[in-house]
């Protein structure tokens, strides 16, 4: 992530870290047709992801990626690549997920992480929010998914 025209490594981050308008951008992640079949089978087993002659008859005309598959994909890139290891504390949550473009196996996912706000916690002066707002974007540049996350962070002082 770079923050006022310096990178700082992921393992280095903490809250002071995450000013907004900071931009984090990584991937890509490959969406493998196997994966996307044996997550929807466990989590999410509907014919337009774990049938591809269902799929192919379907609304999509083709085998598509469970959202929550993608969602999982984007916090793996996400764990590796923007939340610190030491400083990530938890997440309350995140506000308008949505899923804006069907992810197709073979697709090459990248993500965007804009910081939007960051605000240090008033009640546990070690620690502060940071939303973000994520962008996945396919191969093509389409935006597949987004969403605004909300992330605690521990402080440096």
């Amino acid at each position: 992530m770079t923050t006022g025209g310096i990178y700082v490594p992921v393992n280095q981050r903490y809250f002071e870290d995450f000013v907004p308008g900071a931009i984090a951008e990584f991937g890509p992640v490959e969406v493998d047709e196997a994966e996307v079949v044996a997550f929807a089978e466990r989590y999410d087993p509907q014919p337009i992801h774990i049938d591809p002659d269902a799929a192919e008859k379907g609304p999509f005309g083709g085998l598509i990626a469970s959202g929550w598959h993608t969602a999982s994909l984007v916090m793996r890139l996400l764990v590796d690549n923007y939340l610190a290891r030491d400083a990530s504390l938890a997440s309350p949550g995140i506000d308008e997920l949505r899923w804006l473009w069907p992810v197709r196996p073979g697709d090459q996912l990248r993500v965007r992480a804009t910081v939007i706000e960051a605000r240090r916690s008033q009640s546990k002066p070690d620690r502060g929010l940071v939303r973000t707002k994520i962008e996945t974007r396919n191969q093509d540049g389409r935006v597949v998914m987004s969403m605004l996350a909300m992330n605690l962070f521990r402080r440096r002082g």
